[in-house]
């Protein structure tokens, strides 16, 4: 056997072990492969950037997940506050810092929207529209003057939908939008399981002057059920260090300024 044909056949052995790792532990950990394959870290990186474009797995930072199974999971708001805390913090600051007061802000429903509603609290002179019923709770008690879209609830993402909220939304002009997904495939886009909440997406992109993707890294290579936007919808991302090479060489290729923290 020839010594390229060697290296590659190792290569597929360690992923294949990878794999298998992961089944059984639900994670694993750059750190932790390097060690257990004497190889290093570089190496398990690499490792995982492939797998995670032949979406066996869901790059995170520091190591990885298990793929999700399916365009229409949808896994309920304290489910999600479960994964990834310590990125949704770090981006939700990072978020805080784009908003200047005086400025109309519209968030989307989810957990990282929610964390920078939180960042969010100190500000005096802000309007925060919103069709997250949670959001506005975290923002009850504080000086911002907060605009509820109204809709039908979805009560797995205490999120609002449906004409009423489509056409609030109609009605309002924002500085800035700051939108979730599930998904975000930058060669397809950004996309949601729901097909009321991705509508009312829509309408947000629409009025909004600047839209930032607020997502960590474990949402690129992902698709949804429905499609929100195309990668051009968005001017600017925030996402944690976790995004693969490949994923941040397109989004900056697209025009797309991008925030790591």
């Amino acid at each position: 056997m020839r010594y390229l044909d060697q290296i590659i056949v190792l290569n597929e052995e360690r992923r294949r072990a990878i794999l298998e790792l992961l089944n059984r532990d639900g994670r694993v950990l750059v750190t932790e492969l390097a060690d257990r394959f004497e190889t290093s870290q570089v190496t398990i990186r690499k490792d995982l950037e492939v797998l995670h474009e032949q979406r066996q797995v869901h790059r995170t930072h520091g190591g990885a997940l298990p793929a999700r199974e399916g365009a229409l999971e949808d896994p309920t708001l304290r489910e999600k506050e479960q994964l990834h805390r310590k990125e949704k913090l770090h981006i939700a600051e990072a978020a805080a810092r784009m908003v200047k007061e005086g400025q109309v802000v519209i968030l989307d429903s989810g957990t990282t929207t929610t964390a920078i509603a939180r960042a969010l609290r100190e500000f005096h002179t802000l309007t925060v529209v919103t069709n997250a019923v949670n959001i506005v709770t975290e923002l009850a008690g504080t000086s911002i003057d907060v605009i509820l879209t109204g809709g039908t609830l979805r009560t797995n993402s205490f999120s609002l939908v449906g004409p009423i909220a489509e056409d609030t939304l109609r009605h309002l002009s924002a500085d800035l939008l700051f939108l979730g997904m599930d998904g975000f495939d930058v060669n397809y886009g950004l996309s949601t399981p729901n097909l009321l909440e991705s509508k009312v997406n829509r309408v947000m992109l629409e009025v909004s002057k600047r839209t930032v993707a607020a997502c960590d890294s474990s949402k690129f290579g992902r698709r949804s059920l429905s499609l929100i936007a195309p990668p051009s919808a968005v001017q600017e991302v925030i996402t944690d260090r976790g995004i693969t090479r490949s994923d941040l060489k397109s989004l900056k290729k697209a025009g797309i300024e991008v925030t790591l923290v």
